[in-house]
């Protein structure tokens, strides 16, 4: 990509680091991109599906819910055929935890507030040491244990974090350390105090996402911000953006968060103005044929889409390729230099042309 000097994020925050299936989790490793499939788990064919399109678009770990038999009898073909490693969400039943392991899934999301039972938990541990399999202890504050509810006065960063350390008190106790932890609310300032809370009282990576975001515009802000506030501050290792939408939309958000601040590059990131009456073409509609042309290019191009020569030709010098609204067509530029016009019917096939072609 074209240089664009930038500040840098805060130090990050140093942990112990993890191994889910060759997926380096904490310390000075990328910070991760993670979703979850919302397929039925027993349907393998659409399951499998799922996973493969999120693959293509940058997912690097999946969670599956395993919460009936039928999803538990699907575990070991799903875990042998997938193309990402499959995290195995565990909620109430601590059987699917130990079924899901026997399965081959490369990790466990354990929600403390639905699996309380110290015998309980010493069973799944009992199988997860052997294996090296990490777990996740995944507090959510619609799920929180009624005594820190009343201890706390309600789902505050308080509460989770107190629910955090005594789950991670439990596992410590039987030996077990192969552990992250996230504490995720629908409420952005309490996710970022919580996480914030407890990032000095352990050094087990940190898991980041806005739970209950929200729909998929709703969901991407709240979650830029939450995430973005604290990967900033260097707080996370990986992260699940929450939206009410496909889940292939959560990793293209959780990519541009990262990209937003100068962490991973993946993929084609598309700048374009906002339009106003001095556009000479339709940049929305060409942005988006651009965005849609290229969805499944890996190569990290920034491209900019601008509708007229106020601030165009400034975008277009700061990014790999570029077009520029004249009166006569549309400018093309290639590492900030313009080389031809097109008209504006061309200009997204032109665009997406030349990126398929970078070198």
């Amino acid at each position: 990509m074209v240089e664009n000097p930038r500040a840098q994020v805060s130090k990050r925050r140093q942990t112990r680091v993890l191994q889910i299936a060759g997926v380096s989790i904490g310390g000075d490793n990328p910070v991760s991109v993670q979703s979850m499939t919302n397929t039925e788990t027993a349907d393998l064919k659409a399951t499998l599906a799922q996973l493969k399109r999120l693959k293509k678009v940058g997912c690097e770990l999946a969670r599956v819910a395993v919460n009936t038999q039928p999803a538990l009898v699907a575990m070991p073909e799903l875990c042998r055929r997938s193309p990402l490693p499959i995290i195995a969400d565990i909620q109430f039943d601590w059987r699917m935890a130990v079924g899901a392991l026997e399965a081959g899934v490369a990790g466990l999301r354990l929600n403390p507030g639905n699996l309380r039972q110290p015998e309980q938990i010493k069973a799944v541990v009992a199988e997860a040491l052997p294996r090296k399999i990490p777990i996740r202890v995944g507090v959510n504050a619609g799920s929180l244990e009624q005594k820190f509810l009343r201890q706390h006065g309600g789902p505050t960063a308080e509460a989770m974090v107190e629910s955090a350390l005594s789950e991670i008190g439990l596992l410590e106790d039987l030996g077990f350390d192969l552990i992250k932890v996230s504490l995720k609310s629908s409420d952005v300032i309490e996710t970022i105090r919580a996480y914030r809370l407890l990032a000095p009282k352990v050094d087990y990576p940190f898991h980041l996402g806005i739970t209950e975001a929200g729909t998929r515009l709703r969901g991407a802000v709240t979650s830029a911000l939450g995430l973005g506030i604290l990967l900033e501050q260097g707080i996370g290792d990986t992260l699940r953006v929450s939206l009410s939408a496909p889940p292939e939309d959560e990793v293209r958000v959780g990519w541009m968060i990262l990209s937003g601040l100068g962490l991973r590059q993946r993929g084609v990131q598309v700048i374009a103005c906002p339009t106003c009456a001095r556009a000479e073409f339709d940049v929305v509609k060409t942005a988006e044929a651009v965005e849609r042309k290229l969805a499944g290019l890996e190569k990290p191009l920034r491209i900019a889409v601008m509708g007229c020569i106020v601030n165009g030709p400034g975008e277009a010098r700061v990014s790999d390729l570029a077009a520029v609204g004249t009166k006569k067509g549309a400018q093309i530029y290639i590492r900030g230099k313009k080389v031809k016009v097109v008209s504006f019917r061309e200009t997204a096939p032109a665009l997406a042309r030349l990126a398929l072609e970078w070198k």
